[in-house]
């Protein structure tokens, strides 16, 4: 079995574990749930070269900053074609349906960023 990897909040709260052809999603909104959702890992990408990138923001401050130069490094050292912006109303809140749609219609991967 691969080693877990785990990617975390500030308080080492695991957000999203890693692992071989799985992947397990926990939500950070404090619900009690029975289990956590496992889907299947998507495939890697070979490279990122003529990929479309959505970037959602959070609405914290310098969110939007920090998705606008993501899209810039990606571009610049990757090769990504373009990237699609959507900002979230506020943080509290989860993403307009409309907004998760649009980034799955449109972006090849998707980056959600955190900004403080």
């Amino acid at each position: 079995m691969p080693a877990l990897r785990r990617m975390g909040n500030h308080r080492g709260l695991p957000l999203r574990i890693f692992g071989g052809d799985e992947v397990i999603i926990l939500s950070p909104e404090g619900k009690a749930q029975t289990s956590a959702a496992r889907v299947a890992a998507p495939p890697r990408f070979a490279d990122l070269r003529g990929k479309v990138v959505g970037l959602l923001d959070n609405s914290k401050p310098n969110a939007d900053k920090l998705a606008e130069r993501f899209a810039e490094l990606l571009q610049e050292k990757y090769g990504v074609a373009s990237g699609i912006s959507r900002r979230k109303l506020t943080a509290q809140q989860g993403a307009p349906k409309a907004y998760l749609d649009e980034l799955a219609a449109q972006a090849d991967f998707v980056l959600s960023g955190l900004g403080d």
